[in-house]
């Protein structure tokens, strides 16, 4: 009939060619493959069963078997099996299914597995990998080389490739420059709605997906955005100036990549413009990078302030012991003044071995209370919820809550000491917790914020630092009290 026929002019989705489409009833429901009793268990991970059968494949070099094994799974299940085998496993597996190692499959892959893979390719090979890959992808990849594989691999680039992977690289790491896609869509501000779906028709080579319609002027600046769905549902007619949403976040190509990630949450963004010093389009961040970003960051934030250095399992040895030993060293220095507060006091521990087994429990309270403070200071920092504006009203807020933690600790200690030892150690050990886990509360907000005036990571070092004040701090009250009250001599 006339009015099921779908109108060219007006939908861009239509299938031009609509008697080739499948019947509905014809085509074929089954589970997907991805997920599956004989590979995957109930939480979508590879199976140690099949990941040794690939082992024994590969043992045994029988690279047609391992290629049956492999061929069946997905890009990402294929990056996890690579990262799941032993280092000399990896190559082995990568030659024996060379036509699946694809862009998609290099882009899953953690950074240090794929940094071994790359090295061990030759630089045509490496080339031929990131001409697959979106852009931001294949700078991802180049920039993880040693400078002489760069330059080997660049020479072997496409002349377009080479240029956007040579513009990108000239940005700071983890700025928006080096991040962005440089595949998006942006027409002039002159077209009409059906002028951008004749374009968008019979353009061959477009982003393959993208949110919205960057709209530029003659000077190649974005002055709007439109996004598809209003492109869909808009008669032809209508200007594109009358259309685009004028009200735009503009992302600069040196911002970091955190700040581009709050911006996104913040805005509730799908996608960016991002521009150049003189305020050109030159890419666009999207939603699904910006995911990375976060994860990345999070993860980063809770590393550090553990000092565990990039903590990833792949790291190889010599570089984890580089990273972590020197906090564990920095630690061994705050600890050591921690000692020398005790040491003061030896005398009174000697006369009251109560106080020896006492005070661990004030420094490991007030350690706790102060990791608790760091942690949410540390997160409201990289939110941009803890700010110069607001700095003193979150000390006193979290001051106040220390206080109430404090008393609630203190008097269950302080009761507990008085039963077992006498009513003057339940007071003074009451009242070194309370002072301690004030402390803490200060410590937590105070350290964080300071490394961030300093233009530091405050995730880096604060762990150090608050842990050496409640440590310290907590020693000192409760021997120095313990003496002021004459329960021991100096």
């Amino acid at each position: 009939m006339a009015e099921d026929r779908i109108p060219d002019d007006d939908l861009l989705t239509a299938d031009p060619h609509p008697e080739s489409a499948p019947d509905s009833a014809e085509v074929e429901v089954r589970p997907d493959d991805r997920i599956d009793d004989e590979r995957h268990d109930e939480e979508n991970r590879l199976k140690p069963e099949y990941v040794s059968a690939v082992h024994l494949a590969l043992e045994a070099g029988d690279k047609g078997a391992v290629y049956d094994l492999v061929e069946p799974l997905h890009a990402a299940d294929i990056a996890d099996l690579i990262e799941l085998l032993d280092r000399s496993e990896r190559a082995e597996l990568a030659s024996a299914i060379s036509d699946l190692m694809t862009g998609d499959v290099i882009a899953e892959l953690n950074d240090y597995v794929r940094e071994d893979l790359m090295e061990a390719l030759p630089a045509q090979a490496v080339a031929t990998i990131a001409e697959q890959l979106d852009t931001d992808d294949a700078v991802q990849l180049i920039e993880d080389l040693n400078e002489a594989d760069q330059r080997a691999v660049m020479a072997e680039l496409e002349p377009e490739t080479r240029a956007a992977v040579s513009s990108a690289l000239a940005y700071p790491e983890e700025t928006a420059g080096r991040l962005m896609s440089r595949d998006f869509v942006a027409v002039p501000e002159h077209m009409t709605v059906g002028n951008l779906i004749d374009f968008l028709r019979e353009e061959g080579d477009l982003e393959h997906d993208f949110f919205e319609v960057f709209i530029i002027d003659e000077r190649h600046h974005p002055v709007g955005t439109c996004a598809l769905n209003w492109v869909l549902t808009t008669p032809r007619s209508v200007r594109l100036t009358d259309l685009m949403k004028r009200d735009q976040t503009l992302i600069p190509v040196t911002m970091d990549q955190e700040e581009v990630a709050l911006m996104f949450q913040k805005y509730a963004l799908i996608s960016a413009a991002v521009v150049d010093e003189s305020g050109r389009l030159v890419g666009q961040m999207t939603v699904d990078d910006v995911v990375h970003i976060i994860s990345e960051e999070a993860g980063e934030d809770a590393l550090l302030m553990s000092g565990a250095g990039d903590g990833d399992i792949n790291e190889p040895i010599r570089e984890a012991f580089s990273s972590r030993v020197r906090w564990l060293i920095a630690n061994l220095g705050t600890a050591v003044v921690a000692s020398s507060i005790i040491a003061l006091f030896g005398a009174a521990i000697e006369e009251l071995v109560a106080l020896a087994i006492l005070m661990p429990i004030v420094a490991s309270i007030g350690g706790n209370a102060g990791t608790q403070t760091m942690a949410v200071a540390v997160r409201a920092i990289a939110t941009n919820q803890l700010t110069r504006a607001n700095t003193r009203r979150i000390l006193w807020r979290e001051f106040r809550v220390a206080l109430l933690n404090g008393s609630t600790i203190a008097l269950l200690i302080g009761l507990a000491a008085g039963l077992l030892f006498s009513p003057m150690m339940g007071v003074v050990i009451a009242v070194a917790m309370v002072v301690n886990i004030a402390i803490a509360g200060l410590a937590g907000v105070l350290v964080p914020v300071i490394f961030e005036r300093l233009d530091q990571d405050p995730a880096v070092a604060s762990s150090v630092f608050v842990t050496m004040i409640t440590d310290s701090m907590g020693f000192l009250a409760f021997l120095g009290l313990a003496v002021a009250v004459g329960l021991a001599p100096l």
